[in-house]
């Protein structure tokens, strides 16, 4: 019995170095944000990610809305940000949808530059401005790689989790590996988000839009959370006044330099 859970330790030992070394090889620093960062794919591999994902990520939200002009505003608002800042000098193909649901105010983006907005967030916008804060911030989840970096630090965490697993008896060690490796995910999560606020802010001004127009998009976001939005400790969002809080950092930084 000592023989086989000795077995089982060292194999759980080996699936954990593994992980961290396969992870710990993977840095690299972001030519277009300076960060360092562990990234296990390539720029082509999340091109195409992002594009085998899209048609699947939109019919989940209805389709694409069918007003042309309205998808026209959000194409123009989208290519001016990339061709006025650093995106335009990375691999990505940037490519922006208006999403018909009228109910859900979100946007995201996918690996490669699959860029999307719902139209229940559209139509809250008050200026083009605002569009422009919005898809300024998701053109820096872009920049930033962070889809990649967090499907590598999910790896790492996986691998983590799966060897204690199999080299321990004990479930409760298990359990709690997976919520302490949860709660690391959504603390870069966190940090992600404010990077991408800060991107924005930069992409905004050097297009020529007022970065305060992202302030009101949390203004929008918080009154669409409620009084009984997440905690901050407990989401991969930071609190929206936190983030108004950094975003007005980040005006007074990059308006001085611009």
């Amino acid at each position: 019995m000592r023989t086989r859970n000795g077995f089982r330790f060292l194999i759980g030992l080996v699936i954990v170095l593994f992980a961290v070394v396969k992870y710990c090889s993977s840095s690299e620093t972001n030519p277009y944000t300076g960060k360092e960062q562990h990234i296990t794919i390539s720029p082509d591999e999340e091109v195409a990610l992002g594009l085998r994902s899209a048609p699947a990520m939109a019919e989940q939200f209805g389709g694409l809305f069918p007003d042309t002009k309205a998808q026209a505003l959000v194409d123009a608002v989208g290519g001016k940000l990339v061709n006025n800042t650093v995106a335009r000098e990375t691999p990505y193909n940037f490519e922006f949808h208006l999403l018909a649901d009228p109910q859900t105010i979100n946007a995201f983006a996918l690996p490669g530059g699959q860029i999307f907005i719902t139209y229940g967030l559209f139509s809250q916008l008050e200026t083009e401005g605002q569009l422009a804060g919005v898809l300024g911030h998701e053109i820096g989840h872009v920049v930033g790689r962070h889809s990649a970096d967090q499907m590598s630090k999910q790896g790492l965490t996986q691998g983590v989790i799966s060897g204690i697993a199999v080299g321990s008896d004990d479930l409760a060690a298990a359990q709690m590996a997976a919520v302490v490796a949860n709660m690391i995910n959504m603390k870069y999560g966190r940090d992600d988000e404010l990077e991408s606020d800060e991107l924005g802010v930069r992409f905004m001004i050097r297009s020529g839009y007022d970065p305060n127009d992202m302030i009101g998009v949390q203004e929008i976001l918080k009154a669409a959370a409620g009084p009984n939005r997440t905690p901050e400790f407990q989401s991969t969002h930071p609190d929206p006044d936190n983030r108004i809080a950094r975003i007005k950092e980040a005006i007074r930084k990059y308006e001085s330099q611009y």
